[in-house]
């Protein structure tokens, strides 16, 4: 996976696990929804590398009827959000020109 794709993929991990509860299915199905085609392969050593950066935090529960390690940000985690998303909107700028976010 190229690093901008790979960049791409922890902010919307860090997104969504800012805002709830997320586990490796769901956020398979999420990142094919915005085109990101993510094997397992991919996204749980993902998953476990940003819990090992002290970004994500995990549990194992049962979740619609099977066993599944859940995830939710940290502090550390919420707030290296805030700066993906500021220097996102200075790429996006710079790139794109205007007043783009």
């Amino acid at each position: 996976m190229r690093e901008f794709q790979r960049a791409a993929v922890r902010l919307h991990i860090l997104h969504h696990a800012a805002q709830q509860e997320i586990h490796g299915a769901w956020m398979t199905q999420e990142l094919a929804r915005h085109g990101y085609q993510i094997s397992p392969g991919t996204l749980y050593p993902t998953l476990h590398r940003l819990e090992a950066d002290g970004l994500l935090v995990s549990e194992s529960r049962v979740v619609d009827g099977h066993a599944r390690r859940v995830y939710r940000a940290t502090e550390a985690g919420r707030q290296a959000l805030v700066e993906d998303r500021r220097a996102l909107t200075e790429l996006a700028r710079e790139v794109l020109g205007g007043d783009s976010p």
